[in-house]
């Protein structure tokens, strides 16, 4: 379970959150939506600790994950893995390696430095992207992809941190409707096939309501709303966006249900171990 207790965190003068208190039960998949500046991904890196909370403190299975220092921090932020709108992937590397940058956490810096990988971890590498139906494209350079398969290949990476939570930053933001509707079914069936955790900031209400399990509201680094997506009402959208509509973007393209596809490789899949190899 992850919560988070009253956490503010200040720049200056600023108050990007502000007492901000959530509980997150194991196996939910949460959508934060809000203005932009609402704090939504101040938030997020709070919890991964990619900065420091100015109150309040972080748990996450009874630890308290805000005091994490050397070792530890690391660690914690292998459990608790990170997507970003920008990719983050290494465009001269191949797909494959970028994926195992993932492992970062685990084996250290100088083996992902110098390539050095097991064929164990080549193989998780490679059954993660072929959960994702990125396999064909394991030895292509990364900015030879379009830019929802980049955002793919991240999830990879996140996936060989073997976390327990996945916190995904305005993931869909920079996509069309075609790959934005990919990248969200690989996070829903992420959760709900392995039963993870995942909290994403969004910056559509339909891919809020259609993926995700409950929904937050932040407004000026607050939270305004917390609930299911059914008791989103247009009430409450005023609430959060304050009747800024440029901000509350409807995505009719996300709307429909849609059957997880991804699985994850066997362990006798072929075109997995040729890849590992």
């Amino acid at each position: 379970m992850l919560e988070i207790r009253d956490v503010t965190k200040s720049f200056g003068d600023v108050v990007a959150v502000s007492e901000v208190s959530l509980r997150v039960e194991p196996g939910q998949m949460v959508g934060i939506i809000g203005r932009s500046g609402a704090g939504k991904s101040t938030l997020l890196r709070l919890i991964n600790r990619l900065v420091p909370a100015t109150s309040g403190d972080i748990r996450f299975e009874g630890r308290n994950v805000s005091s994490l220092t050397g070792q530890d921090l690391r660690a914690w932020r292998a459990r608790c893995a990170m997507i970003f709108q920008q990719f983050n992937l290494v465009n001269r590397l191949d797909v494959i390696t970028n994926v195992l940058i993932g492992r970062i956490g685990t084996t250290g810096a100088l083996p992902v430095m110098f390539k050095h990988f097991s064929t164990h971890e080549r193989g998780l590498a490679a059954a993660a992207l072929d959960r994702l139906d990125l396999l064909p494209q394991a030895l292509q350079r990364a900015d030879t992809l379009s830019g929802g398969q980049q955002q793919r290949v991240a999830i990879a990476r996140a996936l060989i941190q073997n976390p327990k939570l996945i916190l995904a930053d305005e993931p869909i933001a920079s996509l069309d409707p075609r790959n934005a509707r990919l990248v969200m079914e690989a996070l829903r069936s992420i959760n709900k096939e392995d039963r993870m955790t995942v909290i994403c900031n969004l910056h559509t209400l339909d891919a809020a309501r259609a993926y995700c399990d409950r929904i937050v509201g932040m407004a000026r680094g607050r939270v305004v709303f917390d609930g299911a997506p059914g008791e989103l009402t247009g009430e409450v959208i005023q609430q959060i966006y304050g009747g800024a509509d440029e901000d509350a973007v409807v995505d009719e393209s996300l709307t429909s249900t849609i059957a997880p596809r991804h699985r994850v490789a066997s362990a006798g899949d072929s075109r997995a171990a040729q890849a590992a190899h």
